[in-house]
Order: C-alpha cells, then sequence, then structure tokens
C-alpha cells in the first residue's frame, strides 16, 4: 500500500556524522539527482554509474569528493558544500543517507534509492566501521558543534555487534541500526512513495546479476540518451574492479584521512558472505524484524531485488 500524499519532513536526524537540517539552505537545480542508501547498499557504486551517465565517460574527470558530496555529512561546513556545489557546472548528483522522513523532498529533482538485504549491508558496514581511522571517529566525536548520538568504535567480535545492530536504534523512533541508524526504517520510508515518478528504486543484487539492462534504466530514468558507441566503456568504467583500481579517485573520503586503507573501502562487492559467519539463529533474527518492520512486499524485495528467483 502506498501513499498519495507528498513526502514531509517528521524527524530531525542528527548524530556526529550528519545532520538532515544541512538540508534548509539547499537550492536545488531541475536537473539534480540524488542518490539515497541507508549505507553499504551501492552508493559509491551508484555515484560511479552517475558520474559515467553525466560526463559520458568510464571515470569522472576529478575525484568524486569534488563532484558528490555528502549533504548531510558533518564533515565540512555546510557552506563550504552549497559553495561547492553551486560552483559546479555539470549535472549534480548528490549523495544522501537520510530516509524520507528527514530530507527536504524536490518535485523536480530526481531520486534514485538502492536497496540491499540487510545481511549483507551488515557485513560491508563492518567493514567500512573496521576500515575507519580511530582517529577520525574520535575526530568526530571531539568536534565542539557536535551533537546527537557519538560514533562508537567497533566492537571486536562481529557477532555481539550483529545483534546490537539489531536490537538497538541510535534515535528515540528507530529500535535497530547501531551504531549508525536504521536500514529497514530507511527503506521502509521511502517506499512508502514509490509510486512518485521522480523516484527509482535500484537493488544492489540486480546491479551484480544485469549491470548493463539496470544502467540502461537508470540512464533513461535520468533523461540520457545511451551512446551506444562508448556504452561497453562506461560499463567496463562501473565495474568493481575498474572503481577499486581507482579508489583514489572514487572513494568517498579518499582525499582526507578516513580509511585505513582507501581501496579497501571496495572490499568484495558480493554478496551472501554472511552465510558462515553468523549463526541460524542471528538471520532467523534479522528475517523476522524485517517481518515485523516492513511490509511484505518490501521484505522480498530488500532480500532479493526485482530480477532475482533464488
Amino acid at each position: 500500500m502506498t501513499n498519495s500524499n507528498q513526502p514531509e519532513i517528521s524527524y530531525h536526524y542528527q548524530s556526529v556524522l550528519f545532520d538532515s537540517e544541512r538540508w534548509n539552505d539547499f537550492v536545488p537545480r531541475n536537473d539534480d539527482i540524488v542518490i539515497t542508501t541507508s549505507y553499504k547498499a551501492g552508493t559509491t557504486w551508484m555515484q560511479g554509474i552517475c558520474a559515467a551517465l553525466v560526463f559520458q565517460a568510464p571515470h569522472p574527470p576529478v575525484p568524486q569528493d569534488e563532484l558528490s558530496p555528502w549533504l548531510d555529512a558533518n564533515f565540512n561546513p555546510i557552506e563550504d558544500v552549497l559553495t561547492q556545489l553551486e560552483g559546479l557546472e555539470n549535472r549534480r548528483y548528490i549523495k544522501s543517507h537520510l530516509p524520507l522522513g528527514g530530507i527536504r523532498f524536490f518535485d523536480q529533482i530526481k531520486y534514485i534509492f538502492v536497496g540491499r538485504d540487510g545481511l549483507d549491508v551488515f557485513m560491508s558496514m563492518w567493514n567500512h566501521w573496521n576500515n575507519m581511522t580511530l582517529d577520525f571517529i574520535e575526530a568526530m566525536n571531539n568536534k565542539s558543534a557536535s551533537k546527537g548520538p557519538p560514533l562508537a568504535p567497533p566492537l571486536d567480535e562481529i557477532g555481539p555487534a550483529f545483534d546490537e545492530w539489531l536490537t538497538r536504534g541510535s534515535f528515540l523512533w528507530e529500535n535497530n541500526g547501531y551504531p549508525f541508524w536504521s536500514h529497514l526504517h530507511h527503506a521502509k520510508s521511502w517506499w512508502a512513495y514509490r509510486h512518485l515518478p521522480n523516484i527509482l528504486f535500484v537493488h544492489f543484487t540486480d546491479l551484480l546479476q544485469d549491470l548493463d539492462k539496470e544502467m540502461r534504466q537508470i540512464s533513461n530514468f535520468l533523461d540520457i540518451p545511451v551512446n551506444e558507441d562508448i556504452w561497453p566503456s562506461l560499463l567496463e568504467g562501473v565495474s568493481f574492479s575498474s572503481m577499486k583500481a581507482n579508489a583514489k579517485t572514487m572513494a568517498p573520503g579518499a582525499t582526507g584521512s578516513i580509511w585505513k586503507d582507501t581501496s579497501n573501502f571496495f572490499h568484495k562487492g558480493t554478496n551472501k558472505r554472511w552465510q558462515g559467519v553468523f549463526t541460524e539463529q542471528q538471520v532467523q533474527n534479522y528475517r523476522a524484524l524485517a517481518q515485523r518492520e516492513l511490509d511484505d512486499e518490501l521484505v522480498v524485495w530488500l532480500e532479493r531485488g526485482s530480477n532475482s528467483t533464488d
């Protein structure tokens, strides 16, 4: 069941990592693109795809940090980020990790939501979290302007961290997702408005299984004609191996000091690495949580994508 009303802001998301009010002074352009995921669901991959389509080239002309900022993030002063965006002459593609209830929604721009099974999200998030330098975590937590939940350093073992992710929230209106935010709540908020013509749902598994088909769908959604002469080079440019090889250009924060190993931001690019890591009971606990939090159609889509039949 979908909601026929327009999206409205219902929550203020604020932590040491991000703040939804950073969108307050954002001025949209009619051809803007917003890429939205909870986390580790294909955000950077979609930024690479949008770069290839916007620039009609396998790789962006400058590092993605200079082209596609995470607008919600508290990393840089919002005035600097807005100035950066205003100075871009290309079609802009902007990253957000906000649920739809936490972001200003504009009818004139296009949103690409990227989904992924929560078990796969956690495995990628675990690598992501452990790849953060402790200096970065401490710096974010100790910023004088920091408000909201701090970012905890990773636990020693993945099992207890997964259990906490399933049972503890970082915000009063969420009951899972710690120490970040709820992957399930994020998906639910966007799913309720999937009928809107300026929101496209893309699944990580579908990208893995048929990148050509999915990228053509994205190109069509963005009203960018497919140039068959260069299309194979665009597909190669956004392959996992190519993006990993070009991590210093493609990875977020590659120009800063966030990561212990920048190339490890692109870790495996595969699904089901949780098999043999989580117990059968832990997998059942996640599936039961998803069933409680989401409608049946979204449960199936997040787990399998649109093209999967396994």
